[in-house]
């Protein structure tokens, strides 16, 4: 062996060989159970960031882990086409050339964004490598693979077919930036200081947060329980600056203890207005466009941003005396999960998944224990999200994506759906001229049916034998938009849950626990730190100091420390591959390594990674190397027991730091290969 480990010269050399072994790729053995692990897929087109490093080390431990133990052990690989996302980055660079996404039509957008993603659509592939990643390729899945979207259009058939999608008008969450509406998931909420206008309306006084939406009020509604204005029910009040009267209505939707406890209604602009103007017969009225501008106002306000509006509205109020007090307030507000700003809410037609009959089964499904979340308060989550999901809007208004296999019929304006197929008819009149709709699916509702989908398109058998997967690993962050949904899906396409066990991870952050960021100056490379340490060494950082379920912090420090004990198996193995000391045995010592053994056995199997890898640490350094090798030298553990004890360790340690074992168990002279060697015995 070579007096020092270099990393540099083995890792890609050593990934070849587990490539070209087969070793990545389990048989299909009948009457075994296997171990399957569908990977969460990365965008398609993006580096990967320290959060991905972090799966990856979990999910490659638990792969490795039960191929040694002898399971037809699945991890199969994706990417995904991230929908709003990449077309959110790519019009930024569009933006940086003096372009728009309206300069081009749909299919010239759809190609270019495709030519761009296939430009980079191999770095992630291989960086996924570079991090020891043992997942199958041969199987490697993209999610608008044509046989991808084939299994999407039917389950979309089926539940047309079922009753379970329909056509509805309603008040959505709209992004004027993004160009896109969206779910009730996918809308961030935080804090925020704003100011609570109380203004004028002749009869009554209202409070609002939002007074450049005057103009679309058609009603200020009152509790009926509100003894304050029990004599104005039925009576007009009037819009400031344009006049217009409305009815004071009463309604048990408006809190008493808000404001002033009257509420101006507007249906266009607002979910709990919506509400109110559909009990009441109410007109709606809407005065923000597509592009976040004002239209439908008195003509000075026509065509600012709603923002700059709302100043010049106030200003205006002011100056003419409707503005009665004004006071300083911190409420929640929706927010865009990609681009942070603020969410409008507007009527809108999309096409809705009732998801009353799916949530049934998902919590009926929890409760008998079909799927399991290894944290309980994950769990608590899911359920709770199940209990208060709303229908799902699954169109969404941008090109990249999956285009919905709607048609809608120019004579009678019907929709004829189907399952990919182009219709030449209508389905209800018969007429042949059809025009298809141009939104599509949100990326939610085709990767929430990743597990079946990918293993249907696959090897004949492999939905046969690896679905249900065994479990489900990723990230709390994406547990209400993705994993819920999987399970929703999956017992609706397939009558079975998608995986036995969900495993939440959480965030990477840095050593003094702030969540990592590019504003924040504090993004740690998971590649620039893989080239610098080695793979292994980053993997262990990444495992260390923290349960699965919990943030972990990690620094460069942490992840040079691990270097330091890469540097030490490797030392420990040079001697103890050519010690030749007496061939004594010692019972305490196999003893200890068995029950060594036992420990980190059982820490895997209820993916306690962390633990195991802080054992095996502590274990090796301070027994294995700083009792057992000088022990040795004095003659009190033969050579046979120190190399057998060093054999047993390699196995141990190979989920956790691959590279750097299988080269060491080459150059101690095993002939196969230690990714495939079996798991030691206690």
């Amino acid at each position: 062996m070579e007096p020092q480990y270099d990393h540099k010269k083995i890792e890609a050399e050593i990934y070849k060989k587990w490539e070209d072994s087969g070793a990545f790729s389990p048989q299909v053995k009948r009457g075994k159970t296997p171990f399957t692990i569908i990977m969460p897929p990365p965008n398609a087109n993006d580096p990967l960031h320290i959060g991905h490093a972090r799966f990856v080390a979990i999910e490659d431990v638990l792969t490795r882990y039960h191929r040694m133990k002898g399971d037809s052990a699945l991890w199969l690989p994706g990417s995904d086409h991230a929908g709003i996302e990449t077309q959110y980055v790519f019009e930024k660079k569009l933006k940086e050339k003096g372009q728009s996404r309206f300069d081009f039509d749909r299919d010239t957008l759809y190609k270019m964004i495709w030519e761009y993603v296939k430009e980079n659509t191999g770095v992630m592939e291989s960086q996924l490598k570079k991090l020891g990643a043992s997942c199958d390729w041969s199987r490697f899945k993209f999610t608008l693979d044509p046989e991808i979207v084939k299994v999407v259009y039917k389950t979309f058939k089926k539940l047309y077919d079922d009753g379970l999608i329909y056509r509805g008008e309603r008040i959505l969450n709209y992004c004027p930036r993004c160009g896109t509406f969206y779910s009730q998931l996918e809308v961030d909420y935080v804090e925020r200081d704003d100011k609570l206008y109380y203004l004028d309306y002749g009869k009554i006084i209202i409070a609002t947060t939002r007074p450049e939406t005057i103009f679309a009020d058609v009603a200020v509604a009152v509790n009926p329980k509100d003894n304050r204005y029990k004599d104005l029910v039925g009576i007009n009040a009037k819009i400031p600056l344009i006049n217009r009267e409305i009815p004071i209505i009463a309604d048990s939707l408006v809190e008493q203890g808000t404001g002033t406890g009257a509420l101006k209604v507007t249906p266009a602009h607002d979910p709990t207005d919506f509400e109110i103007g559909q009990k009441h017969n109410l007109p709606v009225i809407s005065v923000i466009d597509d592009g976040g501008r004002m239209v439908g106002t008195p003509e000075k306000y026509i065509g600012m941003k709603a923002e700059t509006a709302r100043a010049e509205v106030v200003k205006d109020l002011a100056e003419k005396g409707y503005i009665t007090k004004t006071e300083s307030i911190q409420h929640t507000v929706g927010t865009c999960y990609r681009d942070h700003g603020l969410i409008e809410p507007a009527i809108s037609k999309q096409w809705f998944l009732k998801v009353k009959p799916l949530t049934e089964k998902s919590l009926l499904a929890i409760k008998k224990k079909e799927v399991v979340f290894a944290t309980e308060r994950f769990e608590k989550i899911a359920k709770n999200w199940y209990r208060n999901l709303k229908d799902w809007n699954i169109s969404r208004q941008i090109v990249w994506g999956i285009r919905i296999p709607a048609y809608r019929c120019d004579k009678c304006l019907e929709w004829t759906i189907t399952d990919g197929t182009t219709p030449d008819k209508c389905s209800a009149c018969g007429h042949n001229k059809l025009t298809q709709d141009s939104d599509t699916f949100d990326t939610w509702f085709s990767s929430g049916q990743w597990p079946f989908a990918t293993l249907k398109t696959t090897n004949p058998e492999d939905f046969e034998y690896f679905y249900p997967t065994s479990v489900m690993e990723t990230a709390y962050d994406i547990l209400p938009f993705w994993v819920i949904r999987m399970i929703m899906l999956g017992i609706y396409a397939t009558g079975e849950v998608p995986f036995r066990e969900v495993l939440i991870h959480g965030l990477v952050r840095d050593k003094e626990g702030q969540k990592i960021s590019k504003s924040k100056g504090n993004v740690i490379n998971p590649i620039e730190m893989a080239e610098k340490y080695g793979a292994d060494a980053l993997r262990m950082g990444i495992l260390w100091g923290a349960l699965i379920e919990n943030d972990v912090s990690l620094s460069e420090e942490n992840i040079n420390a691990q270097r330091k004990f890469c540097n030490k198996v490797w030392n420990a193995s040079r001697f103890a591959s050519q010690f030749s000391g007496e061939a004594r045995s010692n019972k305490a010592f196999d003893k200890r390594l068995s029950e060594i053994v036992n420990k980190v056995t059982k820490n895997l199997e209820k993916y306690k990674l962390s633990q195991a890898a802080e054992l095996l640490y502590s274990e090796f350094w301070h027994w294995y190397c700083d009792e057992c090798i000088e022990n040795a030298k004095k003659g009190e553990v033969g050579a046979k027991q120190l190399k057998e004890g060093l054999l047993v360790f390699l196995k141990l340690l190979h989920p956790f730091v691959p590279f750097i074992t299988e080269q060491i168990w080459k150059e101690i002279g095993e002939e196969s290969l230690l990714i495939s060697a079996p798991w030691p015995k206690a």
